[in-house]
């Protein structure tokens, strides 16, 4: 399969407008308008085609843990930390909450099961951003940590340097933010510490596609759709992530 994927299949992971707008219980006209700011951007088979949108981008809207962490990490000339107890300072008090919803897990047998590789996976996306950001956060340090069981959701976020200027410093001839994110879901990159970020992504990528879990990854202007169809759907996205934003359906 090439690099980064531009052919999009109508089936049951799409919705079309009116199906969207309903979801999300908004007006088409509301939906035509989020869709050219960026918000939440549809496709289409044909260029004077219908719009249709995908169920992960209409999942993500109705979550208010994303809203709360995309808020946080899409552009902010004067950032705050996020409110808690959704923000976690340092990798000491992201462990003791990540520990706290494995124990949740574990004493509920609907996810028993998925527990253990859901925790494997926010694990390492969080250990990532404390790790490659160790001081160096451009602005506010830390991370964005937020779930909800009941919906089966869970969002991480950090307004680190991301992963294409942590990957260029070992792999400079990397163009952008879609190439270091396919490089980071796919190639083992040895030497020094800063690649320690990619080859943990390799992690996650098989631990999703080894399960029912769905993952939206975005940094920059590039983010990555994967779900246990293994095949990555790669795309420039209109508007920045300061940082990473990983979004898991499990």
């Amino acid at each position: 399969m090439h690099r980064y994927s531009k052919v999009y299949y109508m089936d049951e992971k799409y919705f079309t407008i009116s199906e969207a707008a309903k979801k999300l219980g908004v007006s088409i006209d509301t939906l035509r308008r989020w869709d050219k700011t960026g918000k939440i951007v549809s496709i289409r088979k044909t260029k004077k085609g219908n719009r249709y949108y995908k169920k992960n981008d209409i999942e993500k809207v109705c979550s208010e843990e994303y809203g709360m962490a995309s808020e946080w990490s899409f552009g902010n000339n004067n950032p705050t930390p996020p409110t808690s107890p959704f923000y976690c300072q340092n990798s000491a008090i992201f462990q003791a909450k990540l520990s706290k919803l494995a124990t949740l897990m574990d004493l509920d047998q609907e996810f028993k099961s998925i527990a253990p590789l859901l925790i494997a996976v926010a694990g390492e996306i969080g250990n990532n951003s404390f790790d490659h950001n160790l001081g160096a956060w451009p602005d506010v340090p830390g991370i964005f940590f937020g779930y909800n069981l009941e919906n089966r959701k869970l969002v991480l976020a950090d307004r680190g340097q991301g992963i294409y200027h942590t990957l260029k410093r070992v792999k400079p001839e990397l163009a952008n933010h879609q190439e270091a994110l396919y490089t980071a879901f796919t190639e083992i990159i040895t030497g020094r510490a800063p690649e320690k970020r990619g080859n943990g992504l390799k992690f996650v990528k098989q631990a999703i596609t080894d399960s029912a879990m769905e993952l939206f990854f975005q940094t920059g202007d590039a983010s990555l759709s994967l779900d246990k169809s293994d095949e990555l759907l790669i795309e420039k996205k209109k508007l920045n992530v300061q940082g990473c934003l990983a979004f898991i359906i499990f």
